[in-house]
């Protein structure tokens, strides 16, 4: 039996959990909020900050474990390479997880190698910000270098809003190091997803349309996304450019076998932008939805590649059929009262829907995908309906807050 450690216990590791003990591991997983849900899953759990390299490295080496993960989580895939490294076991090269991990050394490494980039530069006080800010055109993303969800992510067109914009992004990073970048106009939907890589070579990929609520229904945070849907309506030859661009990004940070999740952009000269890239399985459900989508376990195969099992027959599979997920979500704060659901959506569209609150408790306006209140995985019958439904969710699917 294999020893896993799993690294934070949070309701988006479970799956992984599950998975891992079914493949007959012996899961360990660590963080300091003992009441996470995904403890109780695991053969044994301890209280250790997953985000203190040194402690973990510490806790590694005394379980002598076999290998070490995580699902969903920004800031635990930098230290899952640097304890892995440490010890010898499989994983990425920590450098290279670090250099995707933190914005503006992703956009510095992306710019020294000639990948299309937005102008950006990164700050650790307002001062140094207003110092600089006349170099960038107008509109510009203010966002923290670290954090994830689109927590403290604003768009601005002039210095006027530039102080509390900072400040609130400063708010959302564990470093306190911001970065501003000038705004890519999109062509078409972001693209998200997830991909895989066996031994540095990208053998699987699954694109996604990202989808986020008019300003109007979240002022708060329009950038925050409320899911992704499957397949892309991205031309086929854009959707090879990206799966290029991806590759050539693997190959220059030296990747071995892993997952990866991305947010890309793809302005209107079919010019491909990567916005994040994390060294880690994504959230919103996508690996769930992967495997709807195209029968491929993807939380599977990164069980194996952490414990330096052969994932050698992992191919390139499309997806078949139109699915989405909708992480559900309120636009004001309040009193949890339950969810109005259009009745032939239910019938027909909802394949799991799973409530993370109970009645009357508190909730927050959407901010990010911390504050989702449950989650949805749909099917659609074409891409026509899957992108008017997910562009429009709000109209079939309703959170009722007082």
């Amino acid at each position: 039996m294999k020893k896993l450690l799993v690294l934070s216990g949070d309701y988006s590791q479970i799956p992984s959990i599950k998975k891992a003990r079914e493949m007959g591991h012996y899961v360990i997983t660590c963080d300091y909020i003992e009441a996470n849900l995904g403890h109780k899953y695991a053969d044994a759990y301890y209280n250790v900050s997953y985000t203190d390299k040194e402690e973990i490295l510490a806790l590694a080496k005394s379980l002598n474990i076999d290998g070490i993960t995580c699902f969903a989580n920004d800031a635990a895939a930098p230290v899952v390479a640097y304890v892995a490294e440490k010890l010898g076991l499989p994983s990425n090269p920590y450098r290279s997880v670090e250099i995707i991990s933190t914005k503006d050394k992703f956009r510095s490494f992306l710019k020294k190698n000639k990948f299309s980039v937005p102008k950006a530069k990164g700050y650790s006080t307002l001062e140094e910000a207003k110092a600089d800010f006349h170099y960038f055109n107008m509109p510009v993303m203010i966002k923290p270098v670290d954090s994830s969800a689109s927590r403290g992510v604003s768009k601005i067109d002039s210095i006027v809003s530039l102080p509390e914009k900072v400040e609130n992004a400063l708010s959302f990073s564990r470093v306190k190091r911001i970065i501003i970048e000038e705004y890519i106009e999109k062509n078409g939907y972001q693209v998200g997803g997830d991909c895989f890589s066996v031994n540095g070579q990208l053998v699987f990929r699954c694109f996604a349309n990202a989808h986020f609520l008019p300003k109007h229904l979240n002022p708060v945070n329009s950038f925050a996304a409320v899911g992704p849907s499957w397949p892309s309506n991205m031309p086929e030859h854009i959707q090879n450019k990206i799966h290029d661009e991806i590759q050539r990004l693997l190959d220059l940070l030296e990747m071995k076998t892993g997952a990866y999740n991305f947010d890309i952009q793809v302005d209107a000269q079919e010019n491909v932008y990567f916005l994040d890239m994390g060294a880690r399985n994504g959230g919103h459900l996508i690996p769930y939805v992967t495997h709807y989508a195209t029968g491929i376990d993807m939380i599977e195969f990164t069980i194996k590649a952490a414990l330096g099992e052969d994932c050698s027959d992992l191919k390139m599979v499309k997806p078949n059929g139109y699915w989405s997920a909708y992480l559900i979500s309120s636009q004001k704060s309040g009193k949890f009262k339950g969810v109005d659901i259009d009745y032939e959506f239910k019938k027909n569209n909802i394949v799991e829907c799973d409530l993370t609150v109970n009645l009357d408790d508190n909730v927050s306006t959407y901010i990010g995908s911390n504050e989702k209140i449950g989650t949805m995985i749909l099917k659609f019958s074409s891409m026509n309906e899957m992108l008017e439904k997910m562009d429009n969710i709000t109209k079939w699917v309703r959170v009722i807050v007082e």
